[in-house]
């Protein structure tokens, strides 16, 4: 089988700009709080989000990721022209979703919302297909489960594939009307918490194959994208199966794609959200899977950093995912101690870099209506 490697990587959300800063960050374990929007018209409860650096015009979801885009291109270190054909696979829950929701204005033209990889198609100069993933917060994982599909079915070498979400004004006023917002912070497995908090952000991967990679000498590659699992619970509009049964069939059919037994995993980047039945439903599905949460790898819960940045979180979580890989080390968790839900029984490592024990990263992303995908990473042999 086809191996796709990540060969490039991109990332912007309230931790700042670019890779380096992302893992700084993440070692760092900043306690950082969401900010209010900057938005008259957010007339709700609980208009709270982490808002990531981006220049002003329309389109801010295309601008965080044309930022992620062109920073992974040149960390790939390839010659644009092997981009000419390469096809762009990006998930997004809202798209430009500025482009919408706006005063309404005759005189202003209509623009289309979900355009972000045709943008990133003409950045690079690709006439390559380029495809728009929309089904919620699972949508950057499905995108990248896509693109691998790909390459490894031989319909390409190269695939731009991320997510990316930008504040969006009815998405928040939703979760407000639903109870769904978290008052102080996105808390996951964390006793008090009160629902979610967004974040805005954007992630893209050069995936790459490893025999295109090879004959062009690439310098360097994170972690291998070896394995995927796609469900669907079928359950409720919002709320997922309580029995977890899609959830563990994505994650053991991603272990299963990659060849990989629970055991070889070192780290999972959990969906953890901070809705509470979400994260029990999560905890109970990954001792399910790993035979008992005793012996559960490591978690590494990237939301408590960044928020939930619904279309990009399973992106981010790859980048998260395959920095752990890259690096050998799990980061530390946002301190919980006695806070932590005794009914979500996790491993949550505290208070410093842990080594990594295993050669995977599974790497989870579930969504309104059921949408389940888990990706396992693997890293570089020894």
């Amino acid at each position: 089988m086809t191996q796709v490697l990540i060969t490039g990587a991109g990332a912007v959300s309230c931790l700042g700009v670019g890779v380096p800063a992302m893992w700084r960050a993440l070692c760092a374990a900043p306690d950082g709080l969401p900010e209010r929007a900057d938005d008259p018209g957010a007339r709700m409860p609980l208009p709270l989000i982490h808002m990531a650096p981006s220049g002003p015009g329309p389109g801010r979801a295309t601008r965080l990721a044309l930022t992620a885009a062109r920073e992974a291109v040149a960390d790939s270190g390839l010659d644009p022209r092997l981009l000419a054909r390469s096809p762009v696979v990006i998930g997004t829950g809202g798209g430009n979703a500025d482009h919408w929701e706006r005063p309404l204005d005759p005189a202003r033209p209509y623009t289309p919302a979900f355009t972000v990889a045709a943008a990133i198609g003409a950045e690079v100069g690709s006439s390559g297909a380029t495809t728009s993933v929309s089904n919620a917060c699972s949508a950057g994982g499905f995108a990248l489960a896509m693109a691998a599909d790909m390459i490894r079915a031989g319909e390409a070498d190269v695939v731009l594939a991320g997510g990316a979400e930008a504040y969006s004004r009815v998405a928040l006023g939703c979760f407000n009307r639903m109870g769904a917002v978290d008052p102080y912070a996105c808390r996951p497995f964390h006793r008090d918490r009160g629902g979610t908090v967004f974040g805005e952000g954007a992630a893209v991967l050069v995936l790459e194959s490893a025999g295109h990679a090879r004959a062009r000498g690439a310098a360097h590659h994170y972690a291998a994208l070896a394995g995927s699992g796609w469900s669907c619970d079928a359950h409720h509009l919002t709320a997922p199966d309580p029995d977890g049964v899609q959830i563990r069939r994505a994650m053991t059919d991603a272990l299963d794609d990659a060849g990989a037994a629970p055991g070889s995993v070192g780290c999972v980047v959990p969906h953890g959200t901070g809705t509470r039945l979400n994260d029990e439903v999560e905890s109970r599905a990954l001792g399910s899977v790993f035979g008992d949460l005793a012996d559960c790898p490591p978690l590494y819960s990237l939301k408590a950093l960044i928020g939930h940045t619904a279309g990009a979180a399973g992106a981010l979580g790859a980048v998260a995912g395959a920095l752990i890989l890259d690096h050998g080390t799990v980061p530390p968790n946002l301190a919980l101690g006695a806070d932590r839900d005794p009914s979500c029984p996790v491993n949550l490592p505290e208070g410093g870099e842990e080594p990594l024990d295993g050669r995977h990263v599974m790497v989870n992303a579930f969504a309104f209506g059921g949408n389940n995908v888990s990706l396992v990473l693997e890293g570089r042999a020894a």
